[in-house]
C-alpha cells in the first residue's frame, strides 16, 4: 500500500519522470502517450526497433534501444509490461535505488482514478470492437474521450487517444486478472466463456474473477442478458444493472434483424418494450449486434442523443483485424480476422457463410499450445464450417509444448484440412486453387496477418498481369 500511495502521489504532481521498460509494446505505448499528454516527462527503452518507437520519438520521448541500468537516469517511477522479467537490469536498478516500480495494469488503474467516467469493457470476445465503437461515437459526438483499444482504429490511426474530458474508455482484459486493477464507473460484460485456462485452470476460477471485477464497478453494469454465465455471476451483485440482447427479458432488445450479403445489418432497438429506433451497421455478423448495442448503451449513459448515435455508428467500418476486408483481387475477397478462440472462429465463418460466397477458405494459426489442446474438438467443429481449411504451426507465444499437441492433431479431426507451415507456400496454394467468388479468411491472434498480405500481393499481381495482357494488341 505504501508503494501504491507513493505512486499515486507521483501521478498527482506534473513534471515527474516516468520510465517505461518495453515502451514499444502494444499495451505500453498508449499509456505512455496518456502520461506524456498529462504533463509528465516520459522516457523508455526497448530491445527492438519498430514503427511504434518512431511514433514515440515523434512525441519528443527519449527511447534507448537496450535495457541498461543507466537508462533510468533520474526517473521518479518505473513501469514495466507483463512481457518483461523482473530480473531486467532496469527494474533491478530501480529497486536498488528505492524507485517505485509498477506493472502497466497497476498504472492503468491509477490513471483511471482521474476520470469520473471510466468505462471498462470486458468479456471473452468483442472487447476491441466494442471499445472501438464507443470511442468512434464519442469522438464524432465531440465528447473528447481518452481511450485505449486493443487494436487499431482507423479514425485514430492508432489504438489510443488522449482527450480533454472526464471520459476514459478502456478494454478490461481478464488474462492474469489484469482487470482487477480497474474500478470502472461503467462496466461492460459482453460474454463469458472458458478461455485462458493456462492461467485460470478452471472455468469456475475464471467466473470468480469476472465476479470480482463486477463487484468493483462504481455505478452501472451493462451486460449481455442472453449469456447464462453472466447472469450467474451477477445474481447477487447489488449494483445498477442494464441488460441487452435478443431475448425479450432484457432491458434493451434487438428485433427485426436484417443482414444483406454485403455484411450490412439493420435492426430495431427497444428499451423496456418501447421502440427507440432502427440501427444500421456497416459491420457484419450477429456477434457485432451485441457489440454495437453494448456501445450504444454506454454512449446513451454518457449523454449522447440516440439520433446522433444512429448517425455516428453508421460511419464505423470495423476495427483492425476484425473481419477486416483487405481487398478483392480477381474477384477473390481477402479478409483478416483476430479470431483465435472456437467461438470467435465460428462467428467469423458463419458471418462469411451468410454472405453467400462460392467457397470459404479458412487459414488458421493456432494460438498457444494450451488453448489448442483444451479446445481441440471445439476448434475442429468451428473450422469445419469453412469449405477448405489450412493450418499453420501452433504459435507458442509464452508456452512450451508440454501438451505434446501439434496442428496435425487438429487437422486429423477434419476432412477438409491440410497443414502448411510456410506463409509463402500457403499463398501459392491459394493462388493455384482459389477462384473468383471465393473468400479467403486468415484467422489467429499472432502474425497470420502477414500471410494475408502475401496472398493479397500475389493475387493482385496476377490480376494486374491478366488485365494488362488482355489489353495488349495481338
Amino acid at each position: 500500500m505504501e508503494r501504491i500511495d507513493k505512486l499515486r502521489s507521483i501521478l498527482s504532481s506534473k513534471g515527474k519522470t516516468i520510465h517505461f521498460v518495453g515502451i514499444g509494446g502494444s499495451g505500453m505505448f498508449p499509456i505512455a502517450k496518456i502520461i506524456n499528454s498529462q504533463g509528465f516527462k516520459v522516457t523508455g527503452s526497448d530491445i527492438y526497433e519498430s514503427d511504434t518507437l518512431g511514433k514515440i520519438r515523434e512525441l519528443g520521448i527519449d527511447v534507448a534501444l537496450d535495457h541498461k541500468p543507466e537508462n533510468i537516469k533520474n526517473c521518479d517511477a518505473l513501469v514495466y509490461s507483463a512481457a518483461i522479467k523482473t530480473s531486467n537490469p532496469e527494474i533491478a536498478e530501480a529497486q536498488s535505488r528505492n524507485i517505485p516500480v509498477i506493472e502497466r495494469c497497476e498504472l492503468l488503474g491509477l490513471i483511471s482514478e482521474k476520470y469520473d467516467n471510466f468505462i471498462g469493457v470486458s468479456g471473452t470476445h468483442g472487447k476491441t470492437t466494442t471499445t472501438s465503437i464507443i470511442t468512434h461515437i464519442l469522438l464524432d459526438a465531440n465528447k473528447n474521450p481518452s481511450a485505449i483499444i486493443g487494436g487499431t482504429l482507423k479514425k485514430l490511426n492508432g489504438n489510443s487517444c488522449e482527450g480533454s474530458s472526464d471520459i476514459f474508455v478502456c478494454e478490461a482484459c481478464e488474462y492474469v486478472d489484469s482487470f482487477l486493477q480497474l474500478y470502472p464507473k461503467f462496466t461492460v460484460i459482453l460474454n463469458l466463456e472458458a478461455d485462458h485456462l493456462d492461467y485460470f485452470k478452471t472455468f469456475e476460477n475464471m467466473k470468480k474473477s469476472f465476479k470480482k471485477f463486477a463487484f468493483q464497478t462504481k455505478d452501472t453494469i451493462i451486460y449481455n442478458g442472453d449469456d447464462s454465465n453472466i447472469i450467474e455471476i451477477l445474481n447477487d451483485i447489488d449494483k445498477n444493472k442494464i441488460s441487452f440482447g435478443f431475448s425479450e427479458n432484457n432491458d434493451y432488445v434487438t428485433e427485426n434483424i436484417l443482414m444483406d450479403k454485403n455484411g450490412s445489418t439493420t435492426f430495431d432497438l427497444t428499451l423496456n418494450g418501447k421502440l427507440l429506433g432502427k440501427i444500421s451497421l456497416n459491420i457484419p455478423g450477429k456477434h457485432n449486434i451485441y457489440n454495437a448495442v453494448a456501445g450504444i448503451i454506454v454512449c446513451l449513459n454518457l449523454g449522447v442523443e440516440f439520433e446522433d448515435i444512429k448517425r455516428h455508428i453508421l460511419g464505423f467500418k470495423g476495427a483492425h483485424r476484425r473481419f477486416e476486408i483487405l481487398g478483392n483481387p480477381g474477384g477473390i475477397l481477402i479478409v483478416d480476422d483476430f479470431a483465435h478462440h472456437p467461438t470467435e472462429i465460428k462467428s467469423t465463418l458463419v458471418t462469411a457463410k451468410n454472405m453467400k460466397f462460392n467457397k470459404i477458405w479458412a487459414i488458421f494459426q493456432p494460438h498457444t499450445y494450451s488453448r489448442t489442446f483444451m479446445f481441440l474438438d471445439d476448434f475442429a467443429k468451428a473450422l469445419s464450417i469453412a469449405d477448405e481449411v489450412i493450418l499453420t504451426e501452433i504459435l507458442p507465444v509464452r508456452e512450451t509444448n508440454i501438451y505434446d499437441i501439434y496442428s496435425k492433431d487438429l487437422a486429423a479431426k477434419m476432412r477438409n484440412c491440410i497443414c502448411i507451415d510456410d506463409f509463402d507456400k500457403i499463398a501459392e496454394f491459394i493462388l493455384n486453387n482459389a477462384r473468383k467468388g471465393d473468400i479467403v479468411i486468415t484467422m489467429g491472434g499472432g502474425n497470420i496477418y502477414k500471410c494475408a498480405n502475401i496472398i493479397l500481393g500475389k493475387l493482385t499481381a496476377v490480376s494486374f498481369e491478366k488485365r494488362h495482357m488482355s489489353k495488349c494488341p495481338l
